[in-house]
C-alpha cells in the first residue's frame, strides 16, 4: 500500500537563533508525511504513521526510532518511494533535535531517490528545506546557490535549482517556499533589498494560492528583513554622530524609524494570521520578533505585554531546538533592550528570572541530546553568574557549555566565546597563567571559522566592534600589561610584545575581512617572507587602542622591541586624532598651525626618537589601530620639521599581507584614467569637475612608454576590464572622484558615464586579469576622500591594494581641488624610475617638493597622499 502524503504545514522548525541579531525568525515551509493506517502492528506504514503522531506531539526522538525501523524494511525490499518519503521525515526529525548536519544528508539522500523517480516538484521542495538548513548554520551562500543559483540580468534562476523546478512544473505552493526561504538566506547575508524582493514575490503568491500559513511566514520574514535594515541603520547613526555628520545622522535616524514601522506592521499582521490558525508557535514567533522594536521605539508597556505572552505561549510548546533558542534570546531581553554585546549584563532584578527560563532550556537541549542549543544556554548561565561575580558558578556553567560545544562541530560559534568567557572569569579571579590559555583557546577557535563569520553574514559588520573586536584587544591588553611590569625582563619583554602584535595582526585580518565580507581575499606571508620586507632601515611602529590608553610598540631593524602608553581614553584620543584631521584639512587659512601636529609627534615618535637615531633608521612603517587610520603620519612635527622631512613613510594594515616581493623597474607602464568633468549620480550627488586631471594624465603618460589614457566618457567599466584583458599593466592609475564609506556598498569610483564603479567591482576587474601574472605593482587612487572621524573608510582605503591584488596602493585621504595634485604624481613617477629610489622614498622626495614650494607649503595639499602596501 503506498504512502499517502499530507501537506500540514508544521511550525515546529527554524527559529533561526542568530548571537549577534539577538532575535529569532522563522521560514516554516514543512510538511509531514504520513501514511494510510494499517492493522499490522509491525507494519512500516503503521510504524510510519505511529511516527507521524509523536512528531506532532514533539515527541522527536521517539518518531526517528519508528521511522529508522521502517525505513530498513523498505530499503530492504528496495521500495524507493516509500524509503524517499521517510528519509524526508528523518530530515526533519532531526533537525529539530538540533542535528541539523544529519538532517541535511539524510534530505540529500531522499533527493537522490526523487531523481531517480523524476519527482522534479519534489526534489525543488526538498531543495528548499535543505537550503533553510544551511541558512540555520550560517551558510547563506550555500542555500542561494541550492534555491536560485547565480541570478543572471534577466533575473532567472539555475536549471535543477530549487526556484528553477517550481517554476518549469507550476508548483505555487513551492515557488512561494522557495522564494522565501531565499529571502531569509539573502537577509542573513545582509542584502536587506534584495531579501525584501524576494519576499514580496513570496507574498504575492502565498496571497494568490491562498495558503495563510506560507503568508505568515512571508510577513514575518519580511519583517525580519526591515528590522534588520533598521538595525543598520541605527548603527550607521552611531556612527555618524561619532563623524559629527549631522545630516548623516537625520537621514539614517529616518530610514530606521520607517523600516522598524513596517516591520512591526508585518509582525502585527502575521501575528492576526496565526490567531486565526490557532497557530500558538506563530504567535510566539511575531511577539518575539517584535519585541526588540518596542525596545528601540521606547514603547515599554507594549514590550512588557509582550513579553508575558511570549513566556506563557513558550510554557505551551513541545519541547525543541526552536523551544530552546526561543527561551535564550527572551532570558537575553528581560532586561527591556537589546543586548549589543557577549559581555554585557541583565539587570540584577532579571537575573533570577533569566536564570530559570535558561535551566528549563538546559534541561529540554538534554531531553533532546542537542549539544549545540544545549552549549548557549549553559554559557548563557555562566555569563549571568559571570555578571553577578559569582565566580566559582559562572565557571561552573562555562566549562560544561564548552563541553557541551565540543561535543558538535556545528557549535565552534560557541566555542569561541565560553572560551572568552572562562579567559574573563579567570582574570578577574587573578588566574593570569589560566586566563592566557582560554584567551589563546578562543582565538585561535575563532580564527579557523571567522571566515564564516565575518564573510557569509553581513548583520555582522557593524556589530563587530562589540561582539567580536573585544576579544583581541583584551588579550592585547593582558599581553600588554605584563610586558608593562617592573620586573619584566628584556627576553620576556620582546615575547610578551610579540603576542599582543601578533594578536592585534589578528584583529586586523578579521577587520578586513569584516569590511570586504564575501569579497574580501587576503592573501597571507609567512615570517621569512616578512623579514626580507623590513630591511636594516626601517622601524614599524604599531599602534593598540584600549579604552583607558593606547600603546604604541616600536620594532627597530635588530627585531628589538619597545613599548610607550598615550595615557588618554579612547575618547579622548578621537578628539585630539579628528582635530589634527581637520587642521590639516582647513582652507581658511594659507599658515599652518603645527601645534596639533607636534602634540602627536611628541606622544608617538618623540619617546623613540633616539633609537632611531642609533638605528640609522630612514623609512617608518606604521601598522594604525583605529581613528589613528585616518590621519596620514607625514605632517606630525618635531618642533622644526614635518616628520617627512626626515623620514620615508608608508602604511600597511598588516606586515603578514604585504607582498615583499621589490619593484620591478624594467617595462614600466601605465593604464592611466580619469574624469574631468562634473557628474551628478542617481543619487542625487554631485562631484565636482577635476580640470588638473587631464593634464595629470598626460605627465602619466609621458613618464611611461606605451601608456593607455582613457578619459571621461571613454573612462567606463567595461573599457577597464577590456583593456586589463589586452594588457597586463604593472600601474593603473585612477584620477577621478573616490569615495570610501563606513558601508563598503557605499565605497566607490565615479567613472565617466555617471556611474558607480565599486570598489568591488575595480577589485574583482583587476583580479580578473591579473592573479595568473601577479604584474600589478602599484594602483593610485588620487582624488579619494575619507571622512573626518571614519575609521571604517580609512579600513577600507587600507585594505584597498589588498583587495585589487596590488602590491602598493598611492591614495589620498582627503580631496585637493589644485593642480598640487599633479605635481606630486610628476615627481613621485620621476623618481620610481631611479633604481635607488623606495616607493616610500619617491612619495618623500614629492612631498618635500611640495613643502619646499611655498604656494603649496600647507599639508593640505601634500599631507592625504599615503603609500599603502609594500614600500619598497
Amino acid at each position: 500500500m503506498p504512502i499517502r502524503r499530507f501537506l500540514g504545514l508544521l511550525f515546529l522548525s527554524s527559529l533561526i537563533f542568530c548571537l549577534w541579531l539577538d532575535q529569532v525568525s522563522s521560514a516554516p515551509w514543512q510538511k509531514i508525511s504520513n501514511t494510510v493506517a494499517t492493522t499490522e502492528p509491525n507494519h512500516p506504514h503503521q510504524l510510519v504513521q505511529q511516527g507521524v503522531e509523536l512528531y506532532q506531539k514533539g515527541d522527536f526522538l521517539e518518531a526517528i526510532e519508528y521511522w529508522q525501523t521502517a525505513l530498513t524494511t523498505y530499503q530492504s525490499s528496495n521500495n524507493d518511494s516509500n524509503s524517499a518519503i521517510v528519509l524526508e521525515n528523518l530530515a526533519r526529525a532531526y533537525q529539530q533535535i538540533g542535528k541539523t548536519s544529519q538532517g541535511i544528508s539524510y534530505w540529500e539522500q531522499a533527493i537522490n531517490h526523487y531523481r531517480q523517480l523524476e519527482h522534479w516538484q519534489q526534489v525543488g521542495r526538498l531543495l528548499t528545506e535543505q537550503a533553510q538548513a544551511y541558512s540555520r548554520l550560517g551558510q547563506s551562500q550555500k542555500a542561494i546557490a541550492l534555491l536560485c543559483g547565480k541570478i543572471d540580468n534577466n533575473s532567472s534562476c539555475t536549471p535543477q535549482s530549487a526556484l528553477h523546478l517550481a517554476r518549469t512544473h507550476q508548483d505555487k505552493a513551492g515557488e512561494a517556499a522557495a522564494l522565501g526561504s531565499l529571502g531569509d538566506a539573502y537577509r542573513l547575508q545582509g542584502d536587506y533589498n534584495q531579501a525584501i524582493a524576494q519576499l514580496q514575490d513570496s507574498l504575492q503568491i502565498a496571497n494568490e494560492i491562498k495558503h495563510l500559513a506560507y503568508h505568515s511566514s512571508a510577513l514575518n520574514s519580511l519583517g525580519n528583513a526591515h528590522s534588520s535594515r533598521a538595525q543598520l541603520n541605527y548603527r550607521r547613526v552611531s556612527s555618524a554622530l561619532a563623524r559629527d555628520s549631522k545630516n548623516e545622522v537625520e537621514k539614517f535616524r529616518k530610514q530606521a524609524a520607517a523600516d522598524d514601522s513596517q516591520a512591526l506592521r508585518y509582525f502585527q499582521e502575521s501575528l492576526q494570521l496565526t490567531f486565526a490558525q490557532n497557530d500558538q508557535p506563530g504567535k510566539m514567533r511575531s511577539l518575539l520578533n517584535a519585541l526588540p522594536i518596542y525596545y528601540r521605539q521606547g514603547n515599554f508597556s507594549a514590550a512588557t505585554q509582550a513579553r508575558e505572552q511570549v513566556r506563557g505561549l513558550w510554557d505551551s510548546l513541545p519541547d525543541s531546538q526552536q523551544k530552546v533558542y526561543a527561551a535564550i534570546n527572551l532570558a537575553r531581553l528581560l532586561q527591556g533592550t537589546t543586548a549589543t554585546s557577549p559581555t554585557q549584563c541583565l539587570k540584577p532584578e532579571q537575573q533570577p528570572s533569566a536564570i530559570a527560563l535558561l535551566q528549563q532550556a538546559v534541561a529540554i537541549a538534554q531531553r533532546l541530546e542537542d549539544n549545540r542549543s544545549e552549549s548557549f544556554a549553559l554559557g548563557e548561565l555562566g555569563h549571568i553568574f559571570e555578571c553577578r561575580q559569582d565566580y566559582q558558578q559562572a565557571l561552573n556553567f562555562t566549562q560544561q557549555a564548552q563541553l557541551a560545544a565540543e561535543q558538535n562541530l556545528l557549535a565552534q560559534d560557541s566555542l569561541y566565546l565560553w572560551a572568552w568567557q572562562a579567559a574573563r572569569i579567570f582574570k578577574a579571579q587573578s588566574q593570569e597563567s589560566e586566563s592566557i590559555k582560554a584567551y589563546e583557546r578562543a582565538i585561535t577557535t575563532l580564527d579557523d571559522i571567522r571566515d564564516d563569520i565575518l564573510t557569509t553574514n553581513r548583520d555582522v559588520q557593524f556589530d563587530f566592534r562589540d561582539t567580536i573586536a573585544p576579544l583581541y584587544r583584551q588579550f592585547s591588553q593582558l599581553r600588554l600589561e605584563r610586558a608593562s611590569l617592573p620586573i619584566t625582563e628584556s627576553e620576556n619583554l620582546t615575547k610578551e610584545l610579540d603576542f599582543a602584535l601578533k594578536t592585534i595582526d589578528s584583529l586586523k585580518l578579521a577587520e578586513l575581512q569584516n569590511y570586504f565580507g564575501n569579497d574580501c581575499v587576503l592573501v597571507t606571508f609567512d615570517e621569512q617572507q616578512v623579514d626580507q620586507l623590513v630591511g636594516e632601515n626601517t622601524a614599524v611602529f604599531s599602534s593598540i587602542i584600549l579604552n583607558n590608553r593606547t600603546a604604541v610598540v616600536v620594532t627597530l631593524p635588530n627585531q628589538e622591541k619597545k613599548l610607550e602608553w598615550i595615557d588618554i581614553d579612547r575618547e579622548t584620543l578621537t578628539q585630539q586624532i579628528n582635530e589634527f584631521r581637520r587642521g590639516l584639512e582647513d582652507n581658511s587659512d594659507i599658515y599652518y598651525n603645527p601645534q596639533p601636529a607636534q602634540e602627536l609627534y611628541n606622544q608617538i615618535i618623540k619617546p623613540f626618537a633616539a633609537d632611531l637615531d642609533q638605528a640609522q633608521v630612514k623609512t617608518l612603517v606604521f601598522i594604525q589601530d583605529g581613528i589613528l587610520r585616518s590621519v596620514p603620519m607625514a605632517p606630525l612635527h618635531d618642533g622644526t620639521q614635518f616628520l617627512v622631512e626626515k623620514y620615508a613613510i608608508a602604511t600597511t594594515p598588516s606586515l603578514t599581507l604585504t607582498d615583499p616581493k621589490a619593484l620591478n623597474r624594467e617595462d614600466l607602464q601605465a593604464l592611466a584614467l580619469g574624469l574631468t568633468k562634473a557628474v551628478k549620480l542617481d543619487d542625487e550627488r554631485y562631484f565636482r569637475p577635476l580640470p588638473n586631471v587631464e593634464s595629470e594624465l598626460s605627465e602619466v603618460e609621458a613618464l611611461f612608454p606605451d601608456t593607455k589614457k582613457f578619459l571621461d566618457e571613454d573612462f567606463t567599466r567595461d573599457r577597464l576590464e577590456q583593456e586589463l584583458n589586452q594588457t597586463a599593466y604593472p600601474i593603473i592609475h585612477i584620477a577621478t572622484h573616490g569615495q570610501f564609506s563606513t558601508d563598503p556598498e557605499d565605497t566607490f569610483l565615479v567613472t565617466g558615464n555617471n556611474q558607480k564603479l565599486t570598489l568591488t567591482e575595480l577589485d574583482d576587474t583587476i583580479r580578473s586579469v591579473s592573479s595568473n601574472s601577479n604584474s600589478l605593482e602599484l594602483l593610485a587612487l588620487t582624488a579619494c576622500q575619507t571622512a573626518v572621524g571614519d575609521d571604517r573608510a580609512a579600513l577600507g582605503l587600507a585594505g584597498v591594494a589588498i583587495q585589487a591584488g596590488a602590491r602598493s596602493a598611492l591614495a589620498s585621504l582627503w580631496f585637493i581641488p589644485d593642480a598640487s595634485t599633479k605635481t606630486l604624481v610628476t615627481e613621485f613617477y620621476r623618481n620610481l624610475h631611479n633604481s635607488g629610489v623606495s616607493k616610500a622614498e619617491a612619495l618623500r622626495i614629492a612631498q618635500g617638493k611640495l613643502i619646499e614650494a611655498k604656494k603649496y607649503a600647507h599639508p593640505k595639499f601634500w599631507a592625504p597622499f599615503i603609500l599603502i602596501g609594500n614600500w619598497l
